[in-house]
């Protein structure tokens, strides 16, 4: 019965581990910095996300009124600026792209992001949207530091600008490793607008990963502060009930 368990959880994750690819061992994550408590960034992201992203990947286990409630859209808002097509509120966030086209054009089935940032980390999604480089030997001409020879074109290119990769000093034989990347022309937003708004976005995909985290925190101080007056009660009635055992 354990195995049969094992073997449900593991397999979507294993199937996914080619897609995700592997973090270069080089190049040191930069912090994401996100806050679950601005919705006013959780909104930017949600918007940014549906308009770069959304036409490849969805968000399968999330739906369109659970998002817009917990990060504080309303209904007419999100039906004219989030909402895709014709989908209901109460719709999962899917989009129309079928497996067949994605291994197509791509090579690999599209993954679901919804749980992204829990397989990896938001610091790993903020590091990998900001680290595309130019590299003409790859299908789209773009690599990425930390998930190397990946399928994904960089949508992103636009905005952030057109990035080379810097290399660390070369030690024996091979290649010299790859240990960040340089923009050599930049893009239509400058670095600081870009960095807000993949920050934003990488807040968006923590919080649709785990939507309930900061109810659980706070629920978790109170659990913490039952215990430990539980605890007090329970040490004096100890005290009481031992009190005249010798």
């Amino acid at each position: 019965m354990n195995k049969l368990i094992a073997a449900i959880v593991l397999t979507p994750v294993l199937a996914l581990a080619p897609v995700l690819g592997s973090a270069s061992e080089h190049v040191a994550l930069e912090s994401s910095g996100i806050d679950l408590t601005d919705k006013a960034s959780l909104q930017s992201g949600a918007k940014h996300f549906i308009n770069l992203c959304m036409g490849c990947h969805s968000l399968k286990y999330m739906r369109w009124n659970r998002m817009a409630k917990d990060i504080g859209i309303d209904d007419a808002d999100l039906r004219q600026d989030y909402i895709i097509g014709d989908a209901k509120p109460g719709d999962l966030m899917t989009n129309t792209m079928r497996p067949q086209d994605s291994e197509k054009w791509f090579g690999v089935a599209v993954p679901d992001l919804t749980l992204v940032t829990r397989w990896r980390s938001p610091d790993w999604v903020y590091t990998y949207l900001k680290s595309f480089y130019v590299d003409p030997t790859r299908p789209f001409g773009v690599n990425n530091v930390i998930f190397p020879n990946v399928g994904m074109p960089d949508v992103l290119e636009g905005l952030q600008g057109v990035q080379e990769p810097v290399y660390g000093e070369h030690h024996g034989g091979g290649a010299a490793a790859i240990t960040g990347v340089e923009l050599v022309e930049p893009g239509s937003m400058s670095p600081e607008d870009f960095d807000a708004m993949v920050r934003d976005i990488t807040a968006f995909l923590t919080y649709a990963g785990e939507p309930m985290k900061l109810e659980r925190q706070r629920l978790g101080i109170y659990v913490m502060i039952f215990l430990v007056v539980l605890f007090v009660l329970a040490y004096f009635m100890k005290k009481e009930f031992w009190k005249d055992v010798h």
